[in-house]
């Protein structure tokens, strides 16, 4: 354990030098500050790193990351995330990116009790039950278990939009895009979803909030 544990401070100095070995001001230039066009909310699995997957480089990708990528709006930490990115970062894009095959989704599916984390999933459940026919329907338990891992990503970017955060942004004719993606664990290819939103419009009514402008 103690010789992992020494390696990552050694794998750390190697990565230093190979990025001074490009560019000698990569640091410098790191340290000046932060303008990253994204803003990833990402599930916390230790197999889909968020930079690495879409081959971005350090600085272009503000990144949160929970158990089964959430936006819960009683989440602080989340919206905290999310106000930050939107209104000081002025990021373009909000992805939000499952991965199938996740654990957190998979466990919401079952009945049985894993601890405190039950109360989290709880969210997930309630995805599940407002597609029960879809996924009921679906005889196949991995095809099963493929849609729902969807649908919670599907539900959770409409989550983001209906949000004070972003709905704000748009009234202010802030560009601001809302995605939905999974990734996939097996061949590494990330599935665009098509749920982009790009203002409130293409919510239900009783999410589109309305901001004093005067």
């Amino acid at each position: 354990m103690k010789s992992f544990y020494s390696n990552l401070l050694d794998n750390n100095k190697r990565w230093v030098q190979e990025r001074i070995d490009l560019n000698p001001e990569f640091f410098e230039e790191l340290s000046k500050g932060q303008k990253p066009p994204v803003l990833w909310i990402g599930c916390a699995d230790s197999r889909v790193p968020a930079n690495e997957i879409i081959g971005a480089k350090p600085g272009e990708v503000f990144v949160h990351r929970n158990i089964a990528n959430l936006v819960v709006h009683t989440d602080m930490n989340m919206l905290s995330v999310l106000d930050y990115a939107v209104n000081v970062l002025k990021v373009r894009h909000v992805i939000v990116c499952g991965h199938y095959g996740c654990g957190g989704v998979f466990a919401a599916m079952g009945n049985t009790s894993v601890g405190i984390i039950d109360n989290w999933l709880r969210h997930i459940k309630d995805v599940y039950r407002h597609h029960a026919k879809e996924l009921e329907n679906i005889a196949d338990k991995s095809a099963r278990f493929d849609r729902f891992v969807e649908l919670n990503v599907e539900e959770q970017v409409q989550d983001l939009a209906q949000t004070s955060i972003v709905q704000a942004a748009w009234a202010n004719g802030q560009e601001l895009g809302i995605h939905g993606w999974v990734y996939g664990l097996r061949d590494g290819i990330i599935k665009d979803l098509e749920t982009n939103l790009y203002n409130n419009e293409d919510l239900e009514q009783v999410f589109r909030l309305k901001f004093d402008t005067e």
